[in-house]
């Protein structure tokens, strides 16, 4: 039976008022969907080890810690290369503005109109540190805003690990009788769908860095490693963060190594891109999450003009979540008309 009319038009104004009163309280709302995203991360070897007879509070503690614990050795593993690798780009600047130079006389630009290109951009970059330093005040309240979120979403994160079933159980429970196999049913989905969401997006960033940065290590280009972490942060933003990865490893390539080297990294770049693409992607992710390119372009843009990076790194898993719901709907209606 299709929808009437004006039930749309309810249903429509209803998601309106929601993300309404969720922009007021967005700090918390993306607090608690970031605590989400981290459960799903460390609730499968919790699970595991209460599979194995262990405790809720117990396995809870150890899989917190052991995060914890691999996210310090992690940062004290990638700050000495970047330190070092960043002082390498910085004696490769000289070099990489000699060529520059060498190409603009080759495309016949002279040393004037060069000379005022260069003040141009001084005087814009001069320009931009002004404003940065007039926006600081205001700048300060956001800064405070991530860290409060930060912390309220690892919080978040631990308490839906040691009892989030308990906890998602006692709101259907304030839910009238009959809508309550709807919304476990629906929490199973959502649930469901972030999790292999981000582990999915969290295998693919790591095989992408993985070999990226092997490719930059071998051509000894500086700081591999951040690149390589980058690499994997920017599979959490579909398309657009692959691009800017491999358009800063190709800068750096270029800074410190020149053309060829850049050419190469993009090479690799898009060949390990289009590997994940079309074989590895689809392989992890499975058709419930495969969503169109212009989709995935759609949803990221109206995430960051709702609630900036943040929003355009939440806007491919919460596309993803309200597809498979339309489809585990659809599937519902198949089978209760059948």
């Amino acid at each position: 039976m299709s929808m009437k009319p004006w039930r749309a038009l309810g249903v429509i104004a209803l998601i309106a008022v929601a993300l309404y009163c969720l922009s007021l309280v967005r700090t918390v709302a993306i607090s608690i969907v970031l605590g989400v995203f981290l459960t799903t991360l460390l609730l499968p070897p919790a699970r595991l080890l209460r599979a194995r007879g262990m405790g809720r509070g117990p396995s809870t503690a150890i899989v917190c810690v052991g995060g914890l614990a691999l996210l310090v050795a992690f940062v004290a593993l990638l700050v000495p290369p970047t330190i070092n690798g960043l002082s390498r780009l910085h004696v490769s600047v000289g070099t990489a503005l000699d060529d520059l130079h060498t190409l603009a006389a080759r495309l016949g630009l002279d040393d004037a109109r060069l000379a005022d290109m260069l003040t141009q951009a001084r005087t814009w970059l001069a320009e931009q540190g002004r404003q940065i330093a007039t926006g600081a005040l205001a700048g300060a309240k956001t800064v405070g805003e991530i860290i409060v979120g930060a912390v309220l979403a690892v919080i978040l994160a631990i308490y839906f690990v040691h009892g989030g079933d308990r906890l998602y159980g006692w709101l259907t429970d304030l839910a009238p009788l009959r809508a309550r196999p709807r919304m476990r049913r629906t929490g199973e989905v959502v649930f469901d769908v972030v999790g292999r969401y981000i582990r999915g997006v969290a295998i693919v960033g790591v095989v992408d860095g993985f070999f990226i940065g092997i490719a930059l290590w071998i051509l000894g280009v500086p700081i591999a490693l951040p690149l390589a972490v980058l690499t994997f942060v920017g599979a959490f933003l579909p398309v657009v963060g692959a691009f800017m990865a491999g358009l800063l490893a190709a800068v750096v390539a270029f800074v410190a190594k020149g053309w060829l080297v850049a050419l190469i990294v993009v090479a690799v770049t898009v060949l390990v891109q289009q590997i994940e693409g079309h074989v590895l992607a689809p392989q992890i992710y499975g058709r419930a999450l495969d969503l169109p390119g212009a989709v995935i372009l759609i949803a990221i843009t109206l995430g960051s003009v709702l609630a900036g990076i943040t929003g355009a790194f939440l806007a491919a898993p919460v596309t993803s979540v309200v597809v498979a719901l339309l489809r585990h709907r659809q599937g519902e209606s198949v089978i209760s008309s059948s």
